[in-house]
């Protein structure tokens, strides 16, 4: 395979694909941004003036949609390298787009499940969770989610950018920096991939089998089960839809190129789905703060069995 070969040992010299891969990314690209940007826009709009940094819940979801958002803001470079297979907006630019995916693909990956687990905690443990479920702790949580994946981006950063400032002709997206530690990165990301999405499934497992044990009437009823479920059978379908396919193929680790790039392309369509957990998770999703509880995170599953 001396075109793979060449690919991972000049960045330079992309894998030749189809141009039917090529358009078709293109189009997937576009129709993500098309249906990405404005509703992440409108869900960032909607929880910063409707429900601001009042719980822990909404907290998560605004820097979800902030990841989102990020995603979303890179994808136009996508567009229009797949459409017409030119970079000329440098190595610099080039690296940005790339690390925006990433970073994506890590905090998103992060936020979903704390989402899963914050739920899990208002659900099982509606009032001892209350000192820790703050508005503030999740705050911190968020900012010490985004300074790790930062700083561990900073490496790949660098070592990217000094790759493709030596190429001519910059082919931005269709690249992969020869490393000689790219194996343990890739299958460390896979598994720790992994590890969020049993996070998600026991999650799932757990509050189904709650809420059936939960009694339909009486002070300890859980109101709109099915929407306490589906906040959970969301995040896990976004994991395995979207994620667990480009995990799976980060741990075969080969050079079937064109096979990654449609993985990534997959991937790249959670921030279209992301909406869905907002308006699960946030009861009241489109009311003004003042006509709600202040823990709007946490009223259907608790109002009932604070009354006692």
């Amino acid at each position: 395979m001396n075109t793979s070969t060449n690919f991972t040992t000049n960045p330079c010299t992309p894998e030749l694909g189809s141009s039917n891969r090529y358009l078709a990314s293109a189009v997937v690209y576009g129709l993500v941004l098309a249906v990405g940007l404005p509703l992440n826009t409108l869900s960032l709009w909607i929880l910063l003036r409707s429900h601001g940094f009042r719980s822990p819940c909404a907290v998560l979801m605004v820097n979800l949609a902030v990841s989102d958002m990020l995603l979303a803001l890179s994808l136009p470079l996508r567009v229009y390298y797949y459409a017409t297979l030119h970079w000329p907006f440098g190595p610099a630019t080039c690296t940005a787009a790339i690390m925006l995916f990433r970073v994506n693909i890590r905090t998103s990956s992060i936020f979903i499940t704390l989402i899963s687990v914050d739920r899990l905690i208002a659900l099982v443990f509606p009032l001892r969770s209350r000192s820790l479920r703050t508005s503030a702790c999740a705050l911190k949580c968020c900012a010490v989610v985004w300074i790790i994946v930062t700083s561990l981006c900073i490496p790949e950063i660098r070592k990217m950018y000094s790759s493709l400032k030596n190429c001519s002709n910059i082919p931005c997206f269709e690249f992969r920096v020869p490393s000689s530690n790219s194996y343990i990165v890739s299958v460390s990301q896979a598994v720790f991939l992994l590890m969020l999405l049993l996070v998600n499934i026991v999650s799932t497992v757990v509050v189904i089998i709650v809420l059936r044990k939960r009694p339909s009437t009486g002070a300890a009823k859980v109101n709109n089960k099915m929407n306490v479920i589906l906040i959970f059978v969301v995040n896990m379908l976004v994991f395995m839809t979207f994620f667990l396919p480009f995990t799976l193929q980060l741990l075969m680790y080969n050079d079937n190129q064109g096979r990654i790039r449609a993985l990534i392309c997959l991937a790249s369509v959670n921030c279209c789905l992301d909406p869905l957990i907002y308006y699960f998770s946030l009861d009241s999703f489109w009311q003004d703060n003042g006509k709600r509880q202040t823990d709007v995170g946490t009223y259907s599953l608790s109002r009932s069995m604070e009354r006692s």
